[in-house]
């Protein structure tokens, strides 16, 4: 047997003993309010997001899909214009359920805080304040902290019984759990309150205070900031005092719905190295965390229809075809002009060889010279299929070489979390840009399922 079929054949027992994941089961528990996607970036987190999505509301459950993906391809997959800050019903939908989607707005989210929890004068001091509309705009952690405070939002609205989070793409998966509690901590923090403490002693006595015990640091800010942007900072933040203690208290409370035991989360990855290593990583930080685990799902899985031919044996077939002195690639000498039998002579006794150029058509026929035959069997065309034939046998090699380092990754992962269920969904050979393509990925990632087509060579 060779390495690769030894190989392949020890991924396969190793595979059958992984812990496979089956969404249905996680989708059908009435228990199971929220659904988080997350990972590293470009591992189809959207599109497993919106696959979830309408599965669960094809079975009968009231679904809205957040996404964060600012390419807009959950909206087009889902036959909508547009996605906004306001979910809207996809149409289309087979079943008894409903289904939902919509595209975080992250400085609509903010405002809507603000206008939340402030009155109309100061809510119009914060929306209007320079300050505000860079921090609500692009400051770091601010799309994850938002996203949060939507599925907060949504989860207190009661109008769905299933929620699905396509968390934002970002370098590091780490920042969707890190952003409430490091937005929360900088709008609580002591810089802020140091900042707010002048605005709280009011009139003369505040800004002694600021002038006195102040001078230095706001000195130092002035420089680094510019002096119209720190009064900015500071007229923002007087406005804002009544609702610091509402940011602290929404990230915890926020922190604490992503521990209950009606949220799951999904990691999503590739079978890539830096995907899967992203996700281990990710894996062990909701353990530490307590955060409840539903599984792996492994995007992209390669495959092959005729995986039983090993890149070693295809690429010796190639090498055979392209150099024909390796080993006789016709029946024999007959083939040969100067063979006695090359015209088929009838005094020539024994079979004619199939790979003769003067094999005749029909036993007993006469023989055929080379310009009495068709132009695409002459022998002049042979060297040509005998090189697209090598090159499928060398493609064949190359995604046997992909699938053994596909199934080494996995086979890491499986070793270091053997406790984590895992769902593969094959390669497709384009994007999902509808209804069906999303229920496809649906199907493939549910278990038990009859195997379904893939990319082959």
């Amino acid at each position: 047997m060779s390495p690769d079929q030894e190989q392949g054949r020890d991924g396969a027992r190793r595979l059958s003993s992984a812990r496979v994941l089956d969404v249905d089961p996680l989708l059908d528990d009435p228990e199971t309010r929220i659904v988080v996607c997350c990972g590293s970036g470009g591992v189809g987190k959207t599109t497993t997001a919106a696959a979830l999505g309408l599965r669960a509301a094809e079975r009968g459950r009231r679904v809205v899909v957040l996404t964060i993906d600012p390419a807009r391809r959950l909206a087009q997959s889902m036959g909508i214009d547009s996605l906004d800050n306001t979910p809207r019903r996809v149409k289309d939908v087979d079943g008894d359920g409903e289904l939902h989607a919509m595209m975080l707005d992250m400085k609509r989210t903010f405002d809507e805080i603000v206008e939340a929890h402030a009155d109309r004068e100061r809510a119009a001091a914060i929306l209007n304040n320079p300050f505000y509309q860079s921090l609500s705009a692009g400051f770091a952690g601010t799309q994850e902290y938002m996203a949060m405070e939507k599925l907060g939002q949504l989860r207190a609205q009661h109008d769905w019984d299933l929620i699905v989070v396509d968390t934002p793409p970002s370098r590091s998966a780490l920042d969707f759990l890190d952003a409430p509690k490091r937005l929360g901590s900088f709008l609580d923090g002591k810089l802020i309150r140091l900042l707010t403490a002048p605005a709280k002693l009011g009139g003369r006595a505040g800004m002694k205070f600021l002038n006195v015990g102040m001078s230095m640091m706001t000195g130092t800010l002035g420089k680094l900031l510019g002096g119209q942007l720190l009064k900015d900072i500071q007229t923002f933040i007087s406005a804002m005092d009544t609702t610091f203690g509402g940011f602290r208290t929404r990230a915890d409370a926020t922190y604490k719905l992503l521990q209950a035991p009606g949220t799951a989360f999904l990691v999503v990855a590739a079978p890539e190295r830096d995907a899967l290593r992203e996700a281990a990583y990710f894996v062990e930080r909701l353990a530490a965390e307590d955060m409840p685990l539903a599984g792996l799902v492994l995007n992209r899985v390669h495959g092959s229809g005729a995986a039983r031919l090993s890149a070693e044996r295809a690429l010796a077939a190639a090498e055979n075809l392209e150099e024909s002195r390796i080993v006789d690639q016709v029946g024999g000498k007959a083939g040969l002009r100067n063979s006695p039998d090359t015209y088929g002579s009838s005094e020539s006794s024994g079979p004619r060889s199939p790979g003769s150029r003067a094999a005749a058509r029909d036993e007993g026929s006469p023989a055929t010279t080379d310009d009495e035959l068709p132009a695409d069997k002459r022998p002049d065309d042979e060297p040509s299929v005998d090189r697209l034939t090598a090159g499928l046998l060398r493609l064949h090699a190359d995604r046997m070489r992909l699938l053994s380092r596909e199934q080494r990754t996995r086979d890491r992962f499986t070793a270091r979390h053997p406790e984590v269920a895992v769902a593969e969904v094959a390669a497709l050979p384009g994007d999902v840009h509808d209804l069906a393509g999303l229920r496809d990925i649906g199907n493939r990632l549910a278990a038990g399922r009859p195997e379904l087509p893939e990319t082959t060579v």
